[in-house]
Order: C-alpha cells, then structure tokens, then sequence
C-alpha cells in the first residue's frame, strides 16, 4: 500500500508565498516521477508540476510557470511544491500524486498514486 500526505495549504494574500510538502511511504520513490494537481470548486483536475526521479528534469503548466518550482528530497521521500505571487486564480485544492514510471508525465491518467489533497485559498 502506498500513502501520500500533503500537508503546507493555509490561506494566504495575493503575492504571498507558501510550500507545500508530500511525504510518500509505503514503498520508495527515488526512481519515479511525482507530479503536483489542483482541482478548483467546479473544474477538473489539472496538471501544475512533475519532476523526474533524479529532480533534474522538471515540467511546469504555463499557468504557474516563473511562479512554482517543483523539488523533492529523496533520502526523505519527500516533494515539495514551493509557490510565489500567488494570485486569486491559484486557489484549488492541490494533490501529490506519484507514477510507476521515470519519465515525467503531465497527463492524470499516468499517476498510480494520490494524496488526499490539500487547501489553498489565496484572497485578493
């Protein structure tokens, strides 16, 4: 069984800053991709970041690119979503979710695994 907790989501002003952290258990993810998803009230499900096994490579949806940067740690099983200028537009809940392969993937249908979501209200 695996598990992904997201925890970092508060509500913040427009222009703030907050990082959010995914901590995986269960089974090691040092050699697959993880992703970062946000789902706003009345939307679908949408791709945000994904970053490789290695955290060299990185992909960004155009929405957040320039604002979100994708890292993670894997001697602690851990990645992290650090988010600047937040605007209104990024409120959603936001998911972590993990793929079996090494490649990164933008698209949902290839994550495996998913968090439980956390919140993120930015106020205008």
């Amino acid at each position: 069984q695996v598990q992904l907790v997201e925890s970092g989501g508060g509500l913040v002003q427009a222009g703030g800053s907050l990082r959010l952290s995914c901590a995986a258990s269960g089974r090691t993810f040092s050699n697959t991709a993880m992703g970062w998803f946000r789902q706003a009230p009345g939307k679908e499900r949408e791709f945000v970041a994904t970053i490789n096994w290695s955290g060299h490579s990185t992909r960004y949806a155009d929405s957040v690119k320039g604002r979100f940067t994708i890292s993670r740690d894997n001697a602690k099983n851990t990645v992290y979503l650090q988010m600047n200028s937040l605007k209104p537009e990024d409120t959603a809940v936001y998911y972590c979710a993990a793929t079996a392969a090494i490649t990164i993937t933008t698209y949902l249908r290839d994550y495996d695994y998913w968090g439980q979501g956390t919140q993120v209200t930015v106020s205008s």
